[in-house]
């Protein structure tokens, strides 16, 4: 005869199991760094950022994306689409479900339809967003749009990777055709940068900006997605001493350290936490730093200064400018704050309501906090330190510990009665 489970142990069991559901679900698939360790499918990942159906894959918690590698992705780039059209097309290789290996083979009827990304952006026509799945004879599995007449012109190669019900990314040998999806699109509108900024109240680093020539850099990437950290003019005006004496090539650095190669909205922000590049990493030259979110508040740390986002000043994808209260000051240009100082808690300041920047003042005070002066032309002095993980100890963000530590608490409760 079995017997029962002890109290003591039940209750030790409990959360133990509450500790692995969090933790098995405490970090989200990246489409890009997955693809990034497999470089036959370097232009598939490359216009998955472009077209920005990677961060759309990576918002889903269920999803299958059929891969094609860089010689497929030839049959596409030779018809010289549009970013619009190559997206359509790329989004009816997204699949709105879970099929691994596995679940291809064993179709229930030997056959089945998937609704697509194509389909679930409502630029699709009908049903033309699905994708006929067939399992065919001799274990062969054809896939094909339902628009083109039940023709199934790609097959499946292999799995590249599977993680179980959450993402699978499955090889297929050709484009899946659709007249739809392939049908021209109008070119996205035109996003100006060095005439945004301005009217947004980032003036000064627009001016400096295009006296530096680092807005060539800017403009260039805002197709491909582009996140910009604006320091307020009365900011900028305060840091101008120090930014006087950095050599020229410097302060294009210092510059570029304010964008990043990538659309990220505020709520993308707040769930990337950790160390990301920007336009100025630059082979052994890292210049990242940190983004942090603490309940509604984003701040981007350095190893020399700690800036909070005060505001969203324009958000048109693929482009999105957000305000900062202080300049970024890069460990390879400026002497780092020691540890213990770095990681001391400092007081919060009043949260900022507004939309734009306040006017250009001659100080705003903020010189008292800023590190040491510049290192020079000397980038070997300094050496960057180890990157510290992205994640908040085993359950990686603030709001999945507070549901754990409020359900130990009702746990604990049941056992104190």
């Amino acid at each position: 005869m079995r017997r029962p489970l002890p109290l003591s142990a039940a209750a030790l069991a409990l959360p133990l199991f509450f500790l692995l559901l969090f933790s098995s679900t405490a970090d989200a698939h990246n489409i890009t760094k997955i693809l990034a360790k497999h470089p036959e499918f370097s232009t598939f990942n490359h216009y998955l950022s472009i077209t920005h159906l990677a961060g759309e894959i990576n918002r889903r918690l269920t999803i299958t994306v059929l891969a094609l590698d860089n010689s497929a992705m030839s049959d596409i780039i030779s018809k010289h689409f549009t970013v619009g059209t190559i997206k359509n097309v790329l989004s009816l290789h997204v699949l709105v479900d879970y099929y691994g290996a596995k679940k291809l083979h064993q179709l229930s009827k030997g056959t089945t339809l998937s609704s697509t990304l194509f389909q679930a952006s409502g630029s699709a026509t009908g049903t033309s967003g699905y994708v006929n799945i067939t399992n065919l004879k001799g274990g062969k599995v054809g896939f094909g749009s339902e628009d083109n007449g039940g023709d199934l012109n790609s097959f499946y190669v292999k799995s590249v990777m599977e993680l179980p019900y959450n993402i699978s990314i499955l090889q297929i040998s050709k484009v899946i055709t659709s007249a739809d999806a392939e049908a021209p699109t109008a070119a996205p509108l035109s996003l100006n940068l060095t005439e945004i900024l301005p009217k947004q109240g980032c003036k000064a680093f627009n001016d400096l900006l295009i006296a530096t020539g680092a807005a060539e850099t800017y403009q260039s990437n805002i197709d491909g997605g582009l996140t910009v950290f604006c320091p307020t003019d009365a900011a900028l005006n305060a840091f101008l001493p120090k930014y006087k004496n950095l050599t020229a090539a410097h302060k294009v650095s210092l510059l570029l350290y304010h964008g990043m190669p990538i659309y990220l909205s505020l709520q993308m922000l707040k769930s990337n936490n950790g160390v990301v590049n920007t336009l100025a990493t630059d082979g052994g030259a890292k210049y990242d730093f940190d983004i942090k979110t603490d309940g509604e508040d984003v701040t981007v740390k350095t190893k020399v200064v700690t800036a909070t986002v005060t505001a969203t000043l324009i958000d048109s994808e693929p482009l999105i400018v957000y305000e900062l209260d202080k300049v970024l000051q890069p460990r390879e240009l400026f002497k780092a704050v020691p540890e213990e100082e770095d990681e001391a808690p400092a007081p919060k300041a009043a949260k900022k309501k507004k939309t734009k920047a306040p006017s250009p003042t001659a100080s705003d005070g903020e010189e008292e906090e800023d590190a040491d002066s510049p290192i020079g032309s000397d980038e070997s002095d300094g050496e960057p330190e180890d990157q510290k993980s992205d994640k908040d100890g085993a359950f990686g963000s603030n709001g999945q510990r507070s549901i754990v530590a409020m359900i130990l608490s009702l746990w604990l409760s049941v056992l104190l009665v």
